[in-house]
Protein backbone atom coordinates (compact mmCIF):
# COMPACT_ATOMS: atom_id res chain seq x y z
CA UNK A 1 0.00 0.00 0.00
CA UNK A 2 1.40 3.39 -1.03
CA UNK A 3 1.38 5.90 1.87
CA UNK A 4 -1.30 8.57 1.50
CA UNK A 5 -0.86 12.33 1.83
CA UNK A 6 -1.53 12.43 5.59
CA UNK A 7 0.96 9.62 6.12
CA UNK A 8 3.65 11.51 4.18
CA UNK A 9 2.91 14.75 6.03
CA UNK A 10 3.36 12.95 9.36
CA UNK A 11 6.64 11.45 8.18
CA UNK A 12 8.03 14.78 7.00
CA UNK A 13 6.94 16.76 10.06
CA UNK A 14 8.33 14.33 12.63
CA UNK A 15 11.57 13.70 10.73
CA UNK A 16 12.25 17.41 10.22
CA UNK A 17 11.37 18.31 13.81
CA UNK A 18 13.74 15.62 15.07
CA UNK A 19 16.55 16.70 12.75
CA UNK A 20 16.30 20.41 13.59
CA UNK A 21 16.19 19.70 17.31
CA UNK A 22 19.26 17.48 17.15
CA UNK A 23 21.11 20.11 15.09
CA UNK A 24 20.67 22.57 17.97
CA UNK A 25 21.66 19.99 20.58
CA UNK A 26 24.56 18.22 18.83
CA UNK A 27 25.52 20.30 15.81
CA UNK A 28 24.79 19.36 12.18
CA UNK A 29 22.81 16.11 12.30
CA UNK A 30 20.80 13.86 10.04
CA UNK A 31 17.95 11.49 10.82
CA UNK A 32 16.58 8.38 9.14
CA UNK A 33 13.81 5.84 9.70
CA UNK A 34 13.11 2.20 8.79
CA UNK A 35 9.50 1.24 9.49
CA UNK A 36 6.47 -0.83 8.61
CA UNK A 37 2.92 0.24 9.43
CA UNK A 38 1.23 -3.15 9.33
CA UNK A 39 2.44 -6.61 10.40
CA UNK A 40 3.75 -8.43 7.35
CA UNK A 41 4.01 -5.22 5.31
CA UNK A 42 7.37 -4.54 3.63
CA UNK A 43 9.80 -2.37 5.56
CA UNK A 44 10.28 1.12 4.11
CA UNK A 45 13.29 3.44 4.34
CA UNK A 46 13.15 7.21 4.92
CA UNK A 47 16.68 8.56 4.46
CA UNK A 48 16.62 11.92 2.62
CA UNK A 49 20.23 12.82 3.50
CA UNK A 50 21.86 9.39 2.99
CA UNK A 51 22.62 8.79 6.66
CA UNK A 52 22.38 5.01 6.22
CA UNK A 53 24.53 4.78 3.10
CA UNK A 54 27.61 2.66 3.73
CA UNK A 55 25.75 0.44 6.19
CA UNK A 56 23.87 -1.59 3.57
CA UNK A 57 25.51 -4.99 4.34
CA UNK A 58 24.57 -4.91 8.02
CA UNK A 59 21.07 -3.56 7.29
CA UNK A 60 20.48 -6.35 4.76
CA UNK A 61 21.73 -8.98 7.22
CA UNK A 62 19.62 -7.61 10.09
CA UNK A 63 16.33 -6.93 8.30
CA UNK A 64 16.23 -9.19 5.23
CA UNK A 65 18.53 -12.17 5.71
CA UNK A 66 17.21 -12.96 9.20
CA UNK A 67 14.33 -12.22 11.55
CA UNK A 68 16.71 -10.72 14.11
CA UNK A 69 14.84 -7.40 14.13
CA UNK A 70 11.62 -9.13 15.24
CA UNK A 71 13.16 -11.18 18.06
CA UNK A 72 11.52 -10.44 21.39
CA UNK A 73 8.84 -8.10 20.01
CA UNK A 74 5.32 -8.76 21.32
CA UNK A 75 2.46 -9.26 18.86
CA UNK A 76 0.95 -5.90 17.78
CA UNK A 77 -2.45 -6.78 19.24
CA UNK A 78 -0.81 -7.25 22.65
CA UNK A 79 0.68 -3.74 22.66
CA UNK A 80 -1.72 -1.36 24.38
CA UNK A 81 -0.01 1.74 23.00
CA UNK A 82 3.76 1.57 22.72
CA UNK A 83 6.61 -0.88 23.39
CA UNK A 84 10.27 -0.01 22.90
CA UNK A 85 11.78 -2.11 25.66
CA UNK A 86 11.67 -5.36 23.68
CA UNK A 87 13.05 -3.90 20.44
CA UNK A 88 16.70 -4.72 19.83
CA UNK A 89 19.11 -1.95 18.84
CA UNK A 90 20.89 -2.17 15.52
CA UNK A 91 24.56 -1.47 16.22
CA UNK A 92 25.85 0.61 13.32
CA UNK A 93 29.20 2.36 13.73
CA UNK A 94 28.81 6.09 14.26
CA UNK A 95 25.01 5.97 14.64
CA UNK A 96 22.57 6.06 17.55
CA UNK A 97 19.43 3.98 17.01
CA UNK A 98 16.20 3.16 18.83
CA UNK A 99 13.33 0.90 17.79
CA UNK A 100 9.83 0.16 18.99
CA UNK A 101 6.36 -1.16 18.20
CA UNK A 102 2.89 0.27 18.76
CA UNK A 103 -0.66 -0.81 18.04
CA UNK A 104 -0.77 1.50 14.97
CA UNK A 105 2.80 1.19 13.64
CA UNK A 106 4.06 -2.38 13.61
CA UNK A 107 7.76 -1.41 13.67
CA UNK A 108 9.97 1.68 13.76
CA UNK A 109 13.76 2.09 13.98
CA UNK A 110 15.06 5.67 14.10
CA UNK A 111 18.69 6.64 13.47
CA UNK A 112 20.89 9.70 13.90
CA UNK A 113 24.61 10.52 14.08
CA UNK A 114 26.70 9.63 17.11
CA UNK A 115 29.05 12.61 17.06
CA UNK A 116 32.67 11.99 18.18
CA UNK A 117 32.38 14.59 20.96
CA UNK A 118 29.11 13.23 22.37
CA UNK A 119 29.01 13.23 26.19
CA UNK A 120 26.47 10.42 26.33
CA UNK A 121 24.10 8.88 23.76
CA UNK A 122 21.40 8.64 26.46
CA UNK A 123 19.68 12.03 25.88
CA UNK A 124 19.79 11.44 22.12
CA UNK A 125 18.01 8.09 22.57
CA UNK A 126 15.33 9.82 24.63
CA UNK A 127 14.90 12.17 21.65
CA UNK A 128 14.47 9.21 19.30
CA UNK A 129 11.98 7.74 21.75
CA UNK A 130 9.84 10.88 21.46
CA UNK A 131 10.05 10.66 17.65
CA UNK A 132 8.72 7.10 17.88
CA UNK A 133 5.79 8.25 19.98
CA UNK A 134 5.06 11.38 17.94
CA UNK A 135 4.99 9.46 14.65
CA UNK A 136 2.55 6.94 16.13
CA UNK A 137 0.36 9.68 17.63
CA UNK A 138 0.37 11.74 14.42
CA UNK A 139 -0.73 8.78 12.30
CA UNK A 140 -3.57 8.04 14.73
CA UNK A 141 -4.85 11.62 14.70
CA UNK A 142 -6.55 13.16 11.64
CA UNK A 143 -5.88 16.66 13.04
CA UNK A 144 -3.32 18.19 10.67
CA UNK A 145 -2.95 21.26 12.90
CA UNK A 146 -1.50 19.06 15.66
CA UNK A 147 1.48 18.23 13.44
CA UNK A 148 3.01 21.67 14.01
CA UNK A 149 2.86 21.07 17.75
CA UNK A 150 4.60 17.70 17.29
CA UNK A 151 7.37 19.32 15.26
CA UNK A 152 7.85 22.15 17.77
CA UNK A 153 7.99 19.66 20.64
CA UNK A 154 10.76 17.70 18.92
CA UNK A 155 12.72 20.88 18.19
CA UNK A 156 12.59 22.04 21.83
CA UNK A 157 13.28 18.63 23.33
CA UNK A 158 16.75 19.28 24.87
CA UNK A 159 15.80 19.81 28.56
CA UNK A 160 13.18 17.03 28.37
CA UNK A 161 15.68 14.58 26.83
CA UNK A 162 18.28 15.38 29.50
CA UNK A 163 15.60 15.11 32.23
CA UNK A 164 14.28 11.75 31.00
CA UNK A 165 17.77 10.28 30.74
CA UNK A 166 18.73 11.43 34.24
CA UNK A 167 15.48 10.06 35.70
CA UNK A 168 16.02 6.68 34.01
CA UNK A 169 19.63 6.40 35.19
CA UNK A 170 18.83 7.47 38.76
CA UNK A 171 15.98 4.96 38.89
CA UNK A 172 18.45 2.22 37.95
CA UNK A 173 20.99 3.41 40.52
CA UNK A 174 18.81 4.14 43.57
CA UNK A 175 15.27 3.10 42.63
CA UNK A 176 12.26 5.06 41.37
CA UNK A 177 11.41 6.67 44.72
CA UNK A 178 13.20 10.03 44.45
CA UNK A 179 12.49 13.50 45.80
CA UNK A 180 14.86 15.39 43.50
CA UNK A 181 12.87 17.56 41.09
CA UNK A 182 15.17 17.29 38.09
CA UNK A 183 13.30 19.81 35.92
CA UNK A 184 13.68 22.48 38.61
CA UNK A 185 17.37 21.60 38.94
CA UNK A 186 17.97 21.94 35.20
CA UNK A 187 16.21 25.32 35.14
CA UNK A 188 18.32 26.50 38.10
CA UNK A 189 21.55 25.40 36.41
CA UNK A 190 20.75 27.44 33.30
CA UNK A 191 19.73 30.44 35.44
CA UNK A 192 22.97 30.34 37.45
CA UNK A 193 25.09 29.94 34.30
CA UNK A 194 23.54 33.12 32.87
CA UNK A 195 23.98 35.19 36.06
CA UNK A 196 27.26 37.16 36.34
CA UNK A 197 28.59 38.38 39.69
CA UNK A 198 30.66 41.56 39.57
CA UNK A 199 31.19 40.99 35.86
CA UNK A 200 32.42 37.39 36.29
CA UNK A 201 30.61 34.24 35.20
CA UNK A 202 29.97 31.32 37.52
CA UNK A 203 32.78 28.94 38.45
CA UNK A 204 32.73 26.04 40.86
CA UNK A 205 30.71 22.88 41.50
CA UNK A 206 27.17 22.40 42.72
CA UNK A 207 26.06 18.89 43.73
CA UNK A 208 22.43 17.76 44.01
CA UNK A 209 22.06 14.92 46.50
CA UNK A 210 18.98 12.85 47.23
CA UNK A 211 17.58 14.29 50.50
CA UNK A 212 17.46 10.86 52.18
CA UNK A 213 21.21 10.46 51.51
CA UNK A 214 22.46 13.82 52.80
CA UNK A 215 23.68 12.13 55.98
CA UNK A 216 26.35 10.39 53.87
CA UNK A 217 27.91 13.69 52.77
CA UNK A 218 30.95 14.92 54.72
CA UNK A 219 30.02 18.58 55.20
CA UNK A 220 32.69 21.14 55.99
CA UNK A 221 29.94 23.58 56.97
CA UNK A 222 26.13 23.46 57.05
CA UNK A 223 23.69 26.34 56.98
CA UNK A 224 20.78 26.69 59.44
CA UNK A 225 17.44 25.72 57.94
CA UNK A 226 16.12 29.26 58.24
CA UNK A 227 19.06 30.71 56.28
CA UNK A 228 19.45 28.24 53.42
CA UNK A 229 19.24 29.96 49.99
CA UNK A 230 16.50 28.67 47.74
CA UNK A 231 17.76 27.04 44.57
CA UNK A 232 15.47 29.15 42.37
CA UNK A 233 17.07 32.35 43.74
CA UNK A 234 19.77 32.30 41.09
CA UNK A 235 21.50 35.50 42.18
CA UNK A 236 21.91 34.25 45.76
CA UNK A 237 23.20 30.83 44.68
CA UNK A 238 25.58 32.53 42.25
CA UNK A 239 27.06 34.52 45.15
CA UNK A 240 27.41 31.34 47.21
CA UNK A 241 29.38 29.67 44.41
CA UNK A 242 32.21 32.11 45.08
CA UNK A 243 32.95 30.16 48.27
CA UNK A 244 33.94 27.05 46.29
CA UNK A 245 35.42 28.71 43.21
CA UNK A 246 38.71 27.21 41.94
CA UNK A 247 38.86 24.64 44.77
CA UNK A 248 38.10 21.01 45.57
CA UNK A 249 35.07 22.11 47.59
CA UNK A 250 31.50 22.14 46.31
CA UNK A 251 28.07 23.42 47.27
CA UNK A 252 25.53 20.75 48.21
CA UNK A 253 21.81 21.07 47.50
CA UNK A 254 18.82 18.86 48.19
CA UNK A 255 17.15 20.12 45.01
CA UNK A 256 15.32 22.95 46.81
CA UNK A 257 17.89 24.70 49.02
CA UNK A 258 21.64 25.04 49.42
CA UNK A 259 22.46 22.87 52.45
CA UNK A 260 26.16 23.68 52.89
CA UNK A 261 29.71 23.20 51.64
CA UNK A 262 31.50 19.86 51.37
CA UNK A 263 34.79 18.42 50.23
CA UNK A 264 34.45 17.38 46.61
CA UNK A 265 34.65 13.84 45.31
CA UNK A 266 32.94 11.60 42.79
CA UNK A 267 30.68 8.71 43.89
CA UNK A 268 32.96 5.89 45.00
CA UNK A 269 36.04 8.17 44.87
CA UNK A 270 36.95 9.66 48.27
CA UNK A 271 38.12 13.23 48.49
CA UNK A 272 41.10 14.48 50.46
CA UNK A 273 41.80 12.65 53.67
CA UNK A 274 39.44 9.82 52.73
CA UNK A 275 36.43 12.12 53.03
CA UNK A 276 34.16 13.68 50.45
CA UNK A 277 32.63 10.68 48.72
CA UNK A 278 29.25 11.60 47.25
CA UNK A 279 26.36 9.10 47.52
CA UNK A 280 25.05 7.29 44.41
CA UNK A 281 22.50 9.15 42.33
CA UNK A 282 24.25 12.52 42.80
CA UNK A 283 23.87 15.05 40.00
CA UNK A 284 26.75 17.53 39.74
CA UNK A 285 27.05 20.76 37.72
CA UNK A 286 30.52 22.16 37.14
CA UNK A 287 30.49 25.83 36.10
CA UNK A 288 33.48 26.92 34.01
CA UNK A 289 32.63 30.52 33.21
CA UNK A 290 30.45 30.82 30.14
CA UNK A 291 29.97 27.07 29.90
CA UNK A 292 29.75 24.05 32.16
CA UNK A 293 29.31 20.29 32.39
CA UNK A 294 26.54 18.23 33.94
CA UNK A 295 27.40 14.75 35.26
CA UNK A 296 25.59 11.94 37.05
CA UNK A 297 27.63 9.79 39.43
CA UNK A 298 30.77 11.14 37.79
CA UNK A 299 29.73 10.25 34.22
CA UNK A 300 29.12 13.18 31.84
CA UNK A 301 25.54 13.73 30.71
CA UNK A 302 25.77 16.94 28.67
CA UNK A 303 27.26 20.42 28.65
CA UNK A 304 25.53 23.78 28.91
CA UNK A 305 26.32 27.19 27.47
CA UNK A 306 24.48 30.25 26.13
CA UNK A 307 21.41 29.33 28.17
CA UNK A 308 20.92 25.87 26.62
CA UNK A 309 22.01 22.26 26.96
CA UNK A 310 24.28 20.63 24.37
CA UNK A 311 25.56 17.11 23.79
CA UNK A 312 29.22 18.08 23.27
CA UNK A 313 31.92 17.30 25.83
CA UNK A 314 33.75 20.41 24.57
CA UNK A 315 36.93 18.45 23.90
CA UNK A 316 38.80 19.07 20.64
CA UNK A 317 37.78 16.62 17.93
CA UNK A 318 40.97 15.14 16.45
CA UNK A 319 39.48 12.00 14.91
CA UNK A 320 40.40 13.19 11.40
CA UNK A 321 44.02 13.71 12.51
CA UNK A 322 44.13 10.19 13.92
CA UNK A 323 42.82 8.83 10.62
CA UNK A 324 45.29 10.89 8.57
CA UNK A 325 48.25 9.68 10.65
CA UNK A 326 47.32 6.06 9.85
CA UNK A 327 48.41 6.71 6.26
CA UNK A 328 51.93 7.80 7.29
CA UNK A 329 54.82 5.29 7.58
CA UNK A 330 54.97 5.47 11.39
CA UNK A 331 54.95 2.56 13.80
CA UNK A 332 52.30 2.34 16.51
CA UNK A 333 54.54 3.79 19.23
CA UNK A 334 55.49 6.82 17.09
CA UNK A 335 51.91 7.44 16.05
CA UNK A 336 50.61 7.17 19.63
CA UNK A 337 53.26 9.50 21.05
CA UNK A 338 52.74 12.10 18.32
CA UNK A 339 48.96 12.08 18.65
CA UNK A 340 49.18 12.38 22.45
CA UNK A 341 51.49 15.41 22.17
CA UNK A 342 49.32 17.17 19.61
CA UNK A 343 46.20 16.46 21.66
CA UNK A 344 47.85 17.95 24.77
CA UNK A 345 48.89 21.13 22.90
CA UNK A 346 45.45 21.55 21.31
CA UNK A 347 43.73 21.01 24.67
CA UNK A 348 45.96 23.64 26.32
CA UNK A 349 45.07 26.17 23.61
CA UNK A 350 41.37 25.42 24.04
CA UNK A 351 41.46 25.71 27.82
CA UNK A 352 43.34 29.03 27.76
CA UNK A 353 41.45 30.33 24.70
CA UNK A 354 44.27 31.30 22.36
CA UNK A 355 44.71 30.50 18.69
CA UNK A 356 47.70 28.58 17.35
CA UNK A 357 48.87 26.31 14.53
CA UNK A 358 50.92 23.08 14.59
CA UNK A 359 52.88 21.97 11.51
CA UNK A 360 53.34 18.18 11.60
CA UNK A 361 56.26 17.35 9.32
CA UNK A 362 56.90 13.78 8.07
CA UNK A 363 59.85 14.77 5.84
CA UNK A 364 63.41 13.49 6.36
CA UNK A 365 65.23 15.83 6.51
CA UNK A 366 62.62 18.25 7.84
CA UNK A 367 61.33 21.09 5.74
CA UNK A 368 63.26 24.34 6.19
CA UNK A 369 60.86 26.98 7.53
CA UNK A 370 61.20 30.70 8.26
CA UNK A 371 60.92 31.26 12.00
CA UNK A 372 62.72 30.49 15.26
CA UNK A 373 64.48 27.13 15.20
CA UNK A 374 65.78 25.34 18.27
CA UNK A 375 69.49 24.55 18.54
CA UNK A 376 68.55 21.05 19.65
CA UNK A 377 65.02 19.74 18.92
CA UNK A 378 63.07 19.31 22.17
CA UNK A 379 61.37 15.96 22.84
CA UNK A 380 57.69 16.44 23.64
CA UNK A 381 57.81 14.19 26.68
CA UNK A 382 56.83 15.20 30.20
CA UNK A 383 54.55 17.91 31.50
CA UNK A 384 57.29 20.54 31.75
CA UNK A 385 58.32 20.30 28.09
CA UNK A 386 54.71 20.11 26.89
CA UNK A 387 53.86 23.19 28.98
CA UNK A 388 56.81 25.04 27.40
CA UNK A 389 55.66 24.01 23.91
CA UNK A 390 52.14 25.23 24.73
CA UNK A 391 53.62 28.55 25.83
CA UNK A 392 55.64 28.87 22.61
CA UNK A 393 52.43 28.19 20.63
CA UNK A 394 51.15 31.56 21.88
CA UNK A 395 53.84 33.37 19.86
CA UNK A 396 52.68 34.49 16.42
CA UNK A 397 53.43 31.78 13.91
CA UNK A 398 53.24 27.99 14.01
CA UNK A 399 55.03 25.25 15.94
CA UNK A 400 57.13 22.91 13.77
CA UNK A 401 56.89 19.28 14.92
CA UNK A 402 58.85 16.26 13.69
CA UNK A 403 56.34 13.45 13.13
CA UNK A 404 58.86 10.58 13.28
CA UNK A 405 60.66 11.71 16.46
CA UNK A 406 57.88 13.63 18.27
CA UNK A 407 60.20 16.63 18.70
CA UNK A 408 59.56 20.37 18.68
CA UNK A 409 61.96 21.76 16.09
CA UNK A 410 60.87 25.39 15.82
CA UNK A 411 58.27 27.98 16.72
CA UNK A 412 56.91 31.25 15.31
CA UNK A 413 57.22 29.63 11.87
CA UNK A 414 55.66 31.37 8.90
CA UNK A 415 53.25 29.54 6.62
CA UNK A 416 53.07 30.97 3.13
CA UNK A 417 52.03 29.85 -0.31
CA UNK A 418 50.31 31.07 -3.47
CA UNK A 419 46.59 31.75 -3.45
CA UNK A 420 44.35 28.97 -4.81
CA UNK A 421 40.57 28.52 -5.32
CA UNK A 422 40.04 26.39 -2.17
CA UNK A 423 40.47 29.27 0.29
CA UNK A 424 37.68 30.18 2.68
CA UNK A 425 37.32 33.95 3.09
CA UNK A 426 34.89 33.43 5.96
CA UNK A 427 37.83 32.20 8.10
CA UNK A 428 40.88 34.05 9.41
CA UNK A 429 44.44 34.51 8.19
CA UNK A 430 45.87 31.57 10.20
CA UNK A 431 43.35 29.16 8.68
CA UNK A 432 43.84 30.34 5.09
CA UNK A 433 47.63 30.36 5.51
CA UNK A 434 47.37 26.69 6.51
CA UNK A 435 45.30 25.96 3.41
CA UNK A 436 47.85 27.66 1.13
CA UNK A 437 50.83 26.10 2.90
CA UNK A 438 49.54 22.52 2.76
CA UNK A 439 48.43 23.02 -0.84
CA UNK A 440 52.07 23.79 -1.68
CA UNK A 441 53.41 21.01 0.61
CA UNK A 442 50.84 18.18 0.31
CA UNK A 443 52.64 15.76 2.65
CA UNK A 444 52.35 18.05 5.67
CA UNK A 445 49.45 18.26 8.11
CA UNK A 446 48.63 21.52 9.87
CA UNK A 447 46.35 21.60 12.92
CA UNK A 448 44.73 25.03 13.35
CA UNK A 449 43.16 25.99 16.69
CA UNK A 450 40.95 29.07 16.72
CA UNK A 451 40.55 31.11 19.89
CA UNK A 452 36.79 30.39 19.87
CA UNK A 453 37.37 26.59 20.05
CA UNK A 454 37.04 25.21 16.48
CA UNK A 455 39.92 22.86 15.56
CA UNK A 456 40.74 22.24 11.90
CA UNK A 457 42.99 19.51 10.48
CA UNK A 458 44.34 20.68 7.10
CA UNK A 459 46.13 18.56 4.49
CA UNK A 460 46.66 19.08 0.75
CA UNK A 461 44.82 22.40 0.92
CA UNK A 462 41.67 20.74 2.30
CA UNK A 463 40.10 21.02 5.75
CA UNK A 464 39.67 17.34 6.66
CA UNK A 465 37.56 18.17 9.70
CA UNK A 466 35.03 20.26 7.80
CA UNK A 467 31.58 18.62 7.95
CA UNK A 468 30.40 17.19 4.64
CA UNK A 469 27.75 18.92 2.58
CA UNK A 470 24.59 16.83 2.67
CA UNK A 471 21.67 17.08 0.25
CA UNK A 472 18.94 19.39 1.57
CA UNK A 473 15.78 17.84 2.96
CA UNK A 474 12.99 18.39 0.39
CA UNK A 475 10.00 20.47 1.43
CA UNK A 476 7.82 17.37 1.00
CA UNK A 477 9.04 13.77 1.10
CA UNK A 478 8.27 11.35 -1.70
CA UNK A 479 6.73 7.95 -0.86
CA UNK A 480 9.59 6.04 0.74
CA UNK A 481 10.97 3.01 -1.11
CA UNK A 482 10.76 -0.46 0.34
CA UNK A 483 13.94 -1.79 1.94
CA UNK A 484 14.55 -4.10 -1.05
CA UNK A 485 14.24 -1.19 -3.48
CA UNK A 486 16.50 0.99 -1.36
CA UNK A 487 19.19 -1.69 -1.17
CA UNK A 488 19.00 -2.22 -4.91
Amino acid sequence: MIPDRHHMLCLHTVLEGLRLGLCDFSGPSRAALIYACQPGAPLRVVDPQNLLRGHEPRIREYFLDSTEWQDGLPAPELVAFFDQFHARRLGLAGLVSLGGRSSRVAYQMWFTEQHPDLCSPGPTRRWLELALRQFTTSLCSPDVMALDAASNTLQEMAPHAVHDFIMDERARAIGPDTRLRVFSILSAIILISKTPEEGAWARGRLAFVEPSRLSRVHFLARLPKSERPRLDHGKHVRKMLQSVERSQRLLVSDGEHIIGMAQGGQPGQPGQGGQGELPPGTLCARFNGRHGMLSLDGSPVCSFSDGAFHSTNRRPNLVTLEEALLEWPLDDAQRTALFASVSRLVAAAGEQKYGCALIIDPYTPLLSLAGHSLETPMPLVGEERLALAAGLARVDGALHLSAARNHLCGFACLMDGPSFPGEDRARGARYNSALRFTHSHPELIVVVVSSDRPVSVVQKGVDLSKPPVWPPVPSMLRPPPTLEEWLA
